[in-house]
């Protein structure tokens, strides 16, 4: 029998189409895709979380489907971004073959290993959706300790790219940013030519800082390619042919080695420069940077003293403004004059320079920092122009500037003691009852062993005493008695040798009789 449909009963519309997945698994399924699935929205259920079920068992139901499915959802992201790193074993060795890896080496209670751990699985994540050939790993350095020191692992958290038969190691900030653009540029080529001149100015405008061969084969292109091989950690290094460099860029002689930077480039002299590797690792930075504890920390291979404006960012006075601007004006306008031997830049706050000085200085100030050595020079006056801070620097090249700080025997003490004053002030400033469990327990434990020790001597003494006393009556005592006795022994000896002479008398009688 069929069935007819009049005018208002149109039959059902058959569609080819394929059914849509539900909204969480399609989202899902674009991140992944996508490569880095991040904010993914999951819109909740009908009757659950945005229902407003009107029945309070319904209420509860729906709650806890909409926890499950929240649950569920967190944790497939989870997976998914943990896929991207590889958890490595003690096969791994034998089996990266000619791979390129990028591998965390970690302790499983290592707090600074747990904060990378969010920011290394989104650096896989982006280096597999961006079609890197830089695989992501990570091995537990506690576990397989002995892969861990053959790659010369002695801190955790430590990265290194292990290229070939060559491990570089990552000395960076812990950022996703940073550790991709490390091991990008270490995984590339060492040198990177640059055929023509509009593909110079790319490179120019995106590096801040560029180092350029020119020329042919030379030893001096043999030497640039081995500096390459152990400074590609820090910087890029690119070649050329003279025909790109634009015309403001004149060369005394073929072949060079240049470096752009600051608005200008600086040209390498071996007779006043010295060693390739120390003039680009001098080099690798800005003229003006803006400083903190880690710029510090590489700032001290190069050799150079810091001038350092020390100023609070966030105070807009007068005086802050002013120090700052005079710094960037001596960096900019005595480039020539300095850049040799001097860094500049300026710090936000003075607790860092603080703990480094070990003193107190009042910003804002300006020092200037010998990170070989770890001396420091402060000026005798306030620094009101850049005459003032040139003259101040022109003292401390002359030598009448007097040095402080050092890495003697006394500074290294000096260096404990605030060390350990520091931290007993940190921990009583941040928890008063944590401070005073930490410090006050040991130190009622130490009271009590010495109060044991003190007391037990003191009644070890009247116990000694006592006896040495006791043992004097009774030696007084065998003394009295052995006289009685001796005297009784002599009396007796006396009665014997008196008996004999009787006896003898009496014998002598009966002779003469």
């Amino acid at each position: 029998m069929s069935t007819r449909y009049g005018p208002d009963k149109r039959p059902p519309r058959v569609s080819c189409r394929k059914r849509r997945p539900p909204p969480v698994l399609s989202a899902l399924a674009r991140g992944a895709a996508a490569g880095a699935p991040r904010a993914v929205w999951f819109p909740p259920p009908a009757g659950s979380c945005a229902a407003f079920p009107s029945s309070p068992i319904n209420m509860a139901s729906a709650s806890g489907r909409c926890r499950l499915i929240w649950a569920a959802a967190a944790a497939l992201v989870l997976t998914l971004d943990a896929a991207f790193v590889e958890d490595l074993d003690d096969s791994f060795k034998d089996n990266r073959k000619d791979d390129i890896w990028l591998v965390d080496f970690y302790a499983p209670w290592c707090g600074h290993c747990k904060k990378l751990e969010p920011v290394w699985n989104e650096v896989g994540i982006e280096m597999r959706s961006s079609g890197s050939p830089v695989k992501v790993g990570k091995m537990d350095a506690t576990s397989y300790s002995s892969i861990a020191s053959e790659y010369g692992v002695r801190g955790y958290p430590t990265i290194k790219l292990l290229k070939g038969d060559l491990a570089y190691n990552y000395r960076g900030p812990r950022t996703k940013e940073d550790i991709i653009e490390f091991a990008n540029r270490v995984a590339g080529p060492l040198i990177r030519p640059l055929p023509s001149q509009q593909m110079f100015e790319h490179v120019h405008k995106r590096h801040r800082v560029l180092f350029l061969y020119v020329g042919g084969e030379s030893p001096l292109k043999e030497k640039y390619i081995e500096v390459a091989s152990e400074l590609i950690i820090y910087t890029y290094f690119f070649s050329a042919s003279e025909e790109v460099l634009p015309e403001y860029v004149t060369l005394p002689e073929l072949p060079a080695v240049v470096v752009f930077k600051d608005g200008t480039y600086f040209v390498y002299d071996e007779y006043e420069d010295g060693d390739l590797s120390s003039w680009i690792n001098r080099e690798r930075f800005q003229g003006y940077l803006n400083v903190d504890g880690f710029t510090l920390y590489e700032l001290g291979d190069t050799g150079k003293l810091v001038a350092i404006a020390i100023i609070d960012d966030k105070n807009s006075s007068a005086e802050h403004t002013r120090l700052k601007s005079v710094i960037q004006e001596v960096a900019k306008d005595y480039r020539d004059h300095f850049h040799r031997n001097f860094q500049f830049g300026h710090m936000d706050g003075n607790d860092y320079i603080n703990s480094l000085l070990m003193d107190d200085l009042t910003i804002p100030t300006v020092v200037v920092l010998n990170t070989s050595n770890q001396q420091y020079f402060l000026p005798d006056r306030r620094i009101e122009s850049t005459e003032d801070l040139v003259q101040f620097i022109n003292n401390i090249l002359d030598g009448t500037v007097e040095a402080q700080g050092g890495d003697g025997f006394l500074q290294r003490i000096k260096r404990i003691i605030y060390d350990a004053k520091s931290t007993v002030m940190s921990v009583f400033k941040s928890s008063p009852l944590l401070g005073c469990f930490l410090f006050g327990l040991p130190l009622g434990v130490i009271s009590i062993m010495c109060y044991g020790i003190c007391t037990v001597d003191s009644f070890g003494g009247v116990e000694e005493n006592e006896t040495s006393k006791k043992e004097t009556g009774d030696r007084e005592l065998t003394d009295e008695g052995s006289e009685e006795e001796q005297e009784q022994e002599n009396k007796e000896k006396s009665a014997e040798i008196s008996d004999g002479e009787h006896g003898q008398k009496h014998i002598f009688d009966k002779k003469k009789d």
